[in-house]
């Protein structure tokens, strides 16, 4: 047989890693037909069926477990390699792949990320927003950003310096109807907008106020799990919303929806940027937490 080309082993190590099809063509950038015609070309170049394919899912074969047991660990060996050959490049170039939560993405987007690609025209940045917390290692990520309490214990964590802050808050037209609250037990009297965690759970809004915290299990007619649907919902009057600052800021700002409990909302630790130790960084990722260092350092 010829020898296969890298394209094809990560094609097979994408599918094992991320189970389907359509998440390994997005991870790899491309179409999921072409995808199938890549591991149908080593499949034929192996004499082998490596993956077992319905309409509805997809599952290693005794081979396809074997393949990936031996190939997985070559093929990281390799692109530690090339990276370690890259790092010597004076423009970084390639593609940072970057897991964080929906909110944390929002919060770097702008101050960091575009930042990046300005300096590094050469630079491509993938971002994965996802609600749970996921091995950086094991996915395919160079980097992740989470709340700093979230990083792993054997990650290596660079601050990036602003602190968080939630936010309370209802339109005019809502507290015009209904009346502010004025301690965190008042909003049991409202129509709150309720905040679903990536476990299913239903999130209760958690208040300190002098060392005392507190949580309430708030009521209301809808539950959402993304930040931009409940300020969708806060705007139209539907009820009170509990986001980050971030999320909120241009509309306080604006007048357009009112913050109340501001006293019972102190900020916490931020987010923070992490990668593995082991791993040999590329240029680009050094570059970029060069500047996220730089950043910081502003913020703080």
């Amino acid at each position: 047989m010829e020898l296969a080309s890298l394209k094809e082993l990560e094609a097979a190590i994408a599918i094992a890693r991320r189970g389907t099809f359509r998440a390994a063509a997005i991870d790899l950038g491309m179409s999921t037909t072409a995808l199938s015609h890549t591991i149908s070309r080593l499949e034929a170049g192996l004499g082998v069926r490596l993956f077992n394919r319905t309409t509805r899912s997809v599952s290693l074969t005794d081979a396809g477990r074997l393949f990936v047991q031996q190939v997985g660990p070559t093929l990281k060996d390799l692109h530690a390699a090339l990276d370690l050959v890259r790092a010597h490049r004076e423009t970084p170039s390639g593609t940072i792949r970057i897991n964080a939560a929906p909110f944390a993405a929002r919060a770097i987007i702008s101050p960091l990320v575009l930042e990046f690609l300005r300096r590094y025209p050469d630079m491509n940045v993938d971002i994965v927003t996802e609600g749970k917390l996921v091995d950086i290692v094991k996915d395919g990520f160079d980097l992740g950003v989470r709340v700093e309490g979230l990083v792993p214990s054997d990650m290596i964590a660079v601050s990036l310096g602003r602190p968080q802050r939630h936010a309370v808050v209802g339109s005019p037209e809502y507290f015009g109807k209904h009346g502010k609250p004025m301690v965190p037990p008042d909003l049991l009297n409202h129509r709150c907008i309720r905040v679903r965690l990536p476990d299913g759970s239903l999130f209760r809004w958690r208040f300190e106020k002098d060392g005392e915290p507190v949580q309430i299990d708030v009521r209301g007619p809808i539950a959402l799990d993304e930040a931009s649907l409940t300020r969708t919902a806060v705007l139209e009057s539907a009820g009170v919303g509990y986001l980050f600052e971030q999320d909120i800021l241009s509309d306080i700002e604006a007048g357009r929806v009112i913050r109340v409990l501001e006293d019972w909302t102190p900020p916490y630790p931020g987010l923070c940027l992490y990668y593995p130790g082991r791993r040999n960084l590329s240029a680009g990722v050094r570059a970029f937490l060069d500047l996220a260092r730089e950043f910081s350092r502003k913020a703080a």
